[in-house]
Parts: structure tokens; C-alpha cells; sequence
């Protein structure tokens, strides 16, 4: 096996039994990269010297005996995500020229354990797509299939990791955006509940739905990376104060109890690929063997997607206001403020985010507000007791990730509703800030991987990382 195949288990035994440098591992790393980011596109920014430097510091680290869980490994981050003095542009040419002067919460956590970031992910501008199409530096490449998309947004984390760029990445998910292309591209992507990792230094899209997590090789190493990243922050005022659980040390005391659920409205969607329902069947089927499986019904299920649909967009058109092109970013040439302002959004968004910021000034302007975002979050309230209820009865449930494998390039980019419907299984979770990971379930006769997801109900993350272990 080479060293960038090598998971964060594997990394921290070898570095600390010496049987290789963090300089060997971030090296290899760096080797795949050369050899493969130019096809795959997975990096926006690849910092090779810095890596390095910072490389030699974990192995002094090392041999000092200051080594921690993370000490050494080079890992990738979503560029939608504040590193300290690096390059941060969140996919959007707005910020092609922004080097933020500080490191988000989660990555000052992993940075501080000597971790080595190697670069910056590939991803759909600022969150806003499923497919890493709405970059603008060009779509991310599904690994295992080069005509097929890696998904979105986090599609440059997921493809990094798959195909050995890094050791992990940290991606990011307001609805969908790290367990979606994990499924596509056959890693562990881990949505945490709202609240139990701190967002501060991540590109707000929608400051209500938006979660960090780690995107892994495997089960054991999300679960090593939560035990960093988590945690309350005082500059994030939605962390929760609860202690985070020792999830690693915990990962085989499944409760052999344990009462799970399927939604039936998770199996019954109009055009689930039948090959990708039957993959996740034959894994319930094992579960079966060990535990009470029953089915469960969320009706309020149906109403995820439109709910999400009025909520981001308008979260979003807040948000997106603080990049006008005069207090950073990518200033357009222009003759007095008003074109400063239109030609600098006008050329630094794409597509798809205009066409939220758009959706999402109207759902909130004078006399709409209460009709569709007010009614939105209503529902959504729905949504919340939906899942309430249902964890009165289970414990956890069991869902496919998404209705179908990674689709082909271009195949969705001009069909807006069907690529808002790729999301129609992750956003659930999502709109109700619980707990959710996608993990491998095994592959079609064609190669593409299918993931499947467990949802857990809130800071329940200590469950979900036990069933998805032993699966």
C-alpha cells in the first residue's frame, strides 16, 4: 500500500513507530496530486512549500514526544473555509484574490495539533450546487468514473480523499453538501448536529442550517477528527456547551438493542435507481440479523426539499450582501459605486448564485416574507417533531444517501429542479440539525458507489458513528 492510502489510524502508528517521516507522507500525497488534481480538479490551491515546512515541524513535534492524534497528516480543506494565510476563494472568482487572515474554529483545532494542510478543495460556489459543476474553476471529476461528477458541494473534499490526495478532508454541509458527494465518490462524510461544531471561519451560506465535518477513509477516523473539531466556541454563539463524547474509544460498545428504523418515504421516491435501492436493502437485511428493524413513517418528509428552498436562498441573499467587491475580493473597473457593485457581482457569482440571491430577496421582501419564508420555517418546525416523534420509537434510522449513483457531467446542469431533487434524502437531517453520515454500501455492476445513511436524533453523534462503524 502507498502512504497516501493510508487512513489517519494508520498514519499515527506509522509516524509514531517511525517507520516513515511526515515529510514521506505529505510527499506522497503531493506525488498523487501532480499526477492526478490536473484531470480530477479536486484543488483550487495546492500549497507545496508550506506543506512541506510545516511537514518538518511535525516530525520535530515527534520526536520531541509532543506527537497527537493528528500530528503529521496531511489533510485538504474545503475553500469555503477560512485558512490562516492561505487562499481561501469558496469557488466564487468574486474571491479569487482573498487570503483570509485567520483559521476557522475547527481548522485552528487541527492546525494546533500539527496537522499538515496540503490545500484548498474544489467546490461549488460558496455551497450553492450538488454537482461541483457551479465552480468556477471548473467541475470536480468523480474518481471512479471520470465522466461522472463528484457531487456537491463538497465534491473537491470527497474526491481528494477518494482518490488518495490527502489523508482527509474537511468539507462542509448546509444541506447535503458533505454526505452527498461522499456517497458519489464512496468515502465517510459526517454531518454533526447544528451546534456541536463551532462555524466560526466558515463562508456563511445559511448561518441556520450550516454545519463543518469531516470527510474520512473510514468510520474510526471521523470519529478521531470529531474528538478535535468539536467542542463549544465562544465566537460561535450556536456551539453547545454539552462534553464531547471520547467517540473513537467508544465505537464498539454498539448497544445490541439498538431499535432501528427505515422511513418508508425514503424508499418509495419517483426515479430511485433500482440498483442503488437494492444495495442499501441488502445492508438492512444485515442489520436485521442483529437487531430490531422496523418501518417508520416521516410524513413531513416530502416537505424538506421546498422548505430548504425558501430558507437557504433567503439566508443566503443576507449573506452574500458583505461581498460587493469594495471591502475585499475582486473589484470590477468601474465608473462610480452602483457599477462597482453590479459588475463585481456580475462577474464574480455564477449562475446559481444569483439565481438564490434572487429567489431569496424576494422571499423575504415586503409583503412575501410571511407567506414563504415566515410559512417556510413553520414547516419546518413540522419537520423538526416529525423526527421528535420517530426517535420516541427508535433509536436510529437507516436511509439510502441519495436516489441514484453520481449522474453524468452536464447531465442535470441545465435542469435546475432535478439537481435541487439529487438533495432530496440528505436535507431532512439537514433543516433539522441532526446528526447524519454517509458511508460506503458497496458499488453497481458499473463501479459507482452507493452510500448509505444513518440519522440520529440530537447530539446523538456517539450512536450514529457506532452502527456506521460496524457496518
Amino acid at each position: 500500500m502507498n502512504l497516501n492510502e493510508i487512513t489517519i489510524k494508520q498514519a499515527h502508528d506509522g509516524l509514531k513507530a517511525g517507520a516513515f517521516t511526515s515529510v514521506d507522507l505529505t510527499e506522497a500525497c503531493l506525488k498523487q496530486i501532480k499526477k492526478r488534481n490536473k484531470k480530477i480538479n479536486a484543488f483550487i490551491s495546492i500549497f507545496e512549500t508550506e506543506a512541506l515546512e510545516e511537514a518538518k515541524m511535525a516530525d520535530d513535534m515527534i520526536k520531541s514526544g509532543r506527537q497527537q492524534a493528528l500530528t503529521g497528516i496531511p489533510f485538504a480543506v474545503k475553500d469555503a473555509i477560512n485558512t490562516l494565510d492561505r487562499r481561501s476563494t469558496a469557488g466564487g472568482k468574486i474571491l479569487d484574490n482573498y487570503t483570509s487572515p485567520y483559521d476557522a474554529t475547527v481548522i485552528k483545532n487541527i492546525r494546533e495539533q500539527g496537522a499538515v494542510l496540503i490545500g484548498k478543495t474544489n467546490c461549488d460556489a460558496f455551497g450553492h450546487g450538488a454537482s461541483n459543476e457551479q465552480s468556477m474553476y471548473g467541475p470536480v471529476l468523480n474518481p471512479h468514473n471520470e465522466k461522472k461528477v463528484a457531487g456537491g458541494s463538497s465534491g473537491g473534499s470527497a474526491a481528494a480523499v477518494a482518490d488518495h490526495q490527502c489523508i482527509f478532508a474537511i468539507g462542509e454541509d448546509t444541506g447535503g453538501s458533505i454526505r452527498q458527494p461522499a456517497s458519489f465518490c464512496g468515502v465517510v462524510g459526517f454531518r454533526p448536529s447544528y451546534g456541536r461544531n463551532s462555524r466560526h471561519g466558515i463562508m456563511p451560506m445559511a448561518s441556520s442550517l450550516d454545519v463543518v465535518g469531516p470527510m474520512t477513509k473510514t468510520v474510526e477516523d471521523t470519529a478521531v477528527l470529531m474528538e478535535v473539531m468539536a467542542g463549544q466556541d465562544d465566537l460561535d454563539a450556536t456551539t453547545v456547551g454539552d462534553k464531547v463524547p471520547e467517540y473513537s474509544k467508544k465505537l464498539d460498545s454498539v448497544n445490541s438493542k439498538l431499535k432501528i428504523g427505515i422511513p418508508k418515504e425514503y424508499f418509495n421516491v419517483e426515479g430511485m435507481d433500482e440498483e442503488a435501492k437494492q444495495i442499501v436493502e441488502n445492508k438492512i437485511a444485515e442489520l436485521k440479523k442483529d437487531y430490531e428493524v422496523v418501518e417508520v413513517s416521516l410524513p413531513m418528509t416530502k416537505y424538506a426539499i421546498p422548505v430548504y428552498y425558501i430558507v437557504v436562498p433567503s439566508e443566503d441573499s443576507s449573506n452574500m450582501g458583505r461581498l460587493d467587491g469594495i471591502r475585499y475580493g475582486v473589484r470590477a473597473k468601474a465608473k462610480n459605486l452602483y457599477d462597482v457593485y453590479a459588475k463585481s457581482r456580475a462577474q464574480g457569482f455564477p449562475e446559481e448564485v444569483k439565481r438564490r440571491i434572487m429567489i431569496g430577496t424576494y422571499a423575504l421582501s415586503a409583503g412575501y416574507y410571511d407567506a414563504y419564508y415566515k410559512k417556510a420555517q413553520k414547516v419546518r418546525t413540522l419537520i423538526i417533531q416529525d423526527f421528535e416523534k420517530v426517535f420516541e420509537t427508535v433509536d436510529l434510522l437507516v436511509t439510502p444517501t441519495t436516489p441514484s449513483p453520481a449522474f453524468g457531467l452536464g447531465e442535470k446542469k441545465d435542469d435546475i429542479l432535478a439537481m435541487y431533487l439529487a438533495d432530496v434524502f440528505v436535507s431532512p437531517a439537514a433543516v433539522a440539525g441532526i446528526p447524519a453520515i454517509s458511508i460506503p454500501a458497496g458499488k453497481t455492476k458499473s463501479g459507482l458507489p452507493v452510500g448509505l445513511q444513518i440519522i440520529g436524533a440530537r447530539l446523538e453523534e456517539e450512536k450514529v458513528l457506532q452502527l456506521a462503524n460496524q457496518l
